[in-house]
């Protein structure tokens, strides 16, 4: 296992600090995309890349979205060899303290989708709470599986081969559908996802870059393109299940 960092970032740079000294910690290099942030957003990230030597750090002239930011993440991880890549939130959401459970299950099984299962506290908004049910329901519908039991967390350890052949292959949503999207269609090209409980917070104060009307339609769009996508790999799909 040869495995980097991948952090999509755009204008949080509250804590990013204290999250990239926990992450040197770990002696794993890291990628993160600035998507187009503002000036003074982007002079601090600049900083951490010429105090933290492990940073590498990726600049979009403009905004793409979280899903497109991780996506040059994940296609840099390619071109520089690793073989596995794990993406972190930049404002703070994840427990650090569980990468290091990431990397054991992405170590005893490297073909997998290795992916957060939250755990949440009173601070998630329960809008964004209820709405991930509603999105699970789609979701296994679109895999006629129950085995993708989170599909928003963007706390994973992708395999880096398999994924980015897809991201080369198919055009994906580049913005909040991203997460959803490609766990779906890493699953119909036969790569597996598993889960470990993680805790996730909505720290006090913090930003969110959800556009509740746009996200909402693009997701929308998205599992209706999934589900007429499913509907031709019903049989491939039943076979893998009796098969299972």
């Amino acid at each position: 296992m040869h495995a980097c960092i991948v952090i999509p970032n755009y204008n949080h740079v509250a804590v990013i600090e204290s999250v990239l000294t926990e992450l040197s910690a770990l002696d794993l290099p890291i990628i993160m995309v600035n998507d187009g942030s503002t000036a003074d957003a982007s002079a601090v990230m600049r900083q951490c890349e010429s105090q933290f030597p492990l940073l590498t750090l990726i600049e979009h002239s403009e905004n793409q979205g979280k899903g497109g930011a991780v996506q040059t993440g994940l296609l840099t991880a390619d071109k520089l060899g690793y073989s596995h890549a794990i993406q972190v939130d930049a404002d703070g959401q994840h427990d650090l303290t569980d990468i290091q459970t990431l990397i054991y299950l992405g170590k005893k099984y490297p073909d997998s989708v290795i992916s957060g299962q939250p755990i949440y506290d009173e601070s998630v908004p329960k809008v964004r709470l209820y709405s991930r049910y509603i999105t699970h329901f789609w979701v296994w519908i679109e895999t006629l599986s129950f085995s993708i039991k989170d599909s928003m967390c963007g706390f994973r350890c992708y395999p880096v081969k398999e994924t980015a052949a897809l991201l080369r292959d198919k055009q994906l949503g580049k913005r909040m559908d991203f997460d959803i999207e490609i766990m779906v269609r890493l699953f119909w090209r036969g790569t597996p996802s598993r889960f470990m409980p993680t805790k996730v917070i909505y720290p006090e104060g913090g930003s969110s870059h959800f556009r509740a009307f746009e996200d909402n339609v693009l997701i929308s769009w998205m599992h209706t393109r999934l589900f007429f996508g499913m509907l031709p790999r019903i049989p491939l799909l039943l076979w893998r299940k009796l098969r299972g």
